[in-house]
């Protein structure tokens, strides 16, 4: 039965908004009538016919954050489990969500299922929620008719998927914020406090140390420049960001950074875990072999490393092992890859791509926590060198004043 999006008017004009089945558009605003509201709009619930929602790569298209996704996968996968249909599984999920968002794609997909769709073809309504290597679990799931387990694994590798990209936003977050209020400062001393100072040292008719004229050249550069300055800083980052969407400008990015000493072993790592984890995740749930690695190669972004996916999945296409292949490129760490190597040996290569990505994870995170330990007391030393200076400045020449005076 299809669904319609709909808003209405209850006794007391209030707007509300839900979703409801009937068979036609007709019958919705009878049903919204027959429950005392007064029909403003009904509409299919149905992304084909929602101009705003019609195309892949529309801007417009519904997202949905990773926690609301896994969520609703770990509650498919429990009401699978539990042997409800899945068209009814997802009728309940909907009406258990406070989202009219969530609403709206889980009774669209409803919808396409009840009208003969697979599973997973349904899915592919909503490419920037469900990502191809969701979409091919699931199909997996479908052929392999245990589709409550195939869940249960897409919610655990979305939950760490998150868990690991909160954690690196996370560790950025904290020193970010403090460059950002520790430069404030900076700036602000510099163009209010600064200014006010030297008008007593003009008073003095006295030559100021070296330092103290730097400070006051900083302050009239900041002061009649800054906004070019910004306005500068702003034009440069956005010709970075247009320069590197250039393919051969953003490879050679991509290999230098893989060879800076801080960077690369984050990078590696980071690439590693995500492409072992989905490859895992993928062969675990059935899909074949080249298949998961032409979906996992695309969760890879250095391009280095990403291209050394690509030319492995030719050569394990030709008959090559999966290790074998990845020690010919470049990127991947030699733990990764012997992992890889003794999973093939033992005829259980999911089980040691789920170790290998634990692993790189387990070390990823330490890295992190090692490089906040190392950060934060840098930036401290950097930004209180600099206020050090600027106070040195200032009082430099009072100093001479009271020895003069002396």
């Amino acid at each position: 039965m299809p669904a319609f999006s709909y808003s209405a008017l209850d006794k007391q004009d209030n707007v509300k908004k839900g979703i409801l089945e009937s068979d036609n558009a007709k019958q919705a605003r009878q049903q919204l009538r027959n429950q005392g509201l007064k029909p403003l709009e009904v509409n299919p619930v149905n992304v084909k016919n929602n101009s705003k929602q019609t195309s892949q790569k529309t801007l417009f298209a519904p997202t949905m954050s990773a926690s609301d996704l896994s969520l609703l996968t770990r509650q498919l996968a429990t009401l699978v489990r539990a042997a409800l249909p899945l068209e009814e599984s997802l009728q309940a999920v909907a009406q258990q969500s406070e989202s009219p968002k969530i609403q709206m794609i889980l009774m669209a997909v409803r919808s396409d299922i009840l009208s003969g769709k697979p599973l997973a073809q349904a899915l592919e309504a909503f490419p920037r929620i469900f990502k191809k290597d969701y979409i091919a679990t699931v199909s997996a799931g479908e052929q392999s008719g245990d589709l409550a387990m195939v869940f249960e694994r897409l919610a655990d590798h979305v939950e760490r998927d998150q868990e690991l990209r909160q954690k690196i936003l996370g560790a950025l977050l904290y020193p970010l914020i403090l460059s950002i209020v520790a430069t404030s400062v900076v700036v602000g001393l510099l163009v209010y406090v600064v200014p006010q100072i030297i008008k007593v040292f003009d008073s003095m008719n006295q030559e100021l140390p070296a330092l103290t004229r730097g400070l006051i050249q900083v302050s009239n550069v900041l002061q009649s420049y800054g906004i070019f300055i910004l306005i500068g800083l702003f034009l440069l980052n956005g010709g970075v960001y247009a320069a590197l969407q250039n393919p051969l400008i953003k490879k050679q990015w991509h290999s230098f950074l893989l060879k800076m000493p801080l960077i690369s072993p984050l990078l590696r790592t980071l690439n590693s875990a995500r492409f072992c984890r989905t490859l895992g995740t993928l062969l675990m749930s059935g899909v074949p072999m080249l298949n998961a690695l032409t979906i996992a190669a695309k969760v890879v972004t250095n391009i280095p490393m990403h291209n050394t996916v690509l030319q492995a999945i030719q050569q394990v296409r030709e008959g090559s092992s999966l290790s074998k292949a990845l020690r010919k490129g470049y990127g991947f760490t030699p733990l990764t890859i012997h992992l890889i190597a003794s999973g093939e040996s033992s005829g259980k290569l999911d089980v040691m791509l789920e170790k290998a990505s634990e692993t790189q994870e387990r070390e990823l995170k330490g890295w992190i926590n090692n490089f906040l330990v190392l950060l934060e007391p840098l930036l401290l030393l950097v930004m209180g060198g600099v206020v050090l200076t600027i106070v040195l400045a200032i009082m430099l020449p009072i100093f001479n004043l009271n020895q003069l005076a002396g």
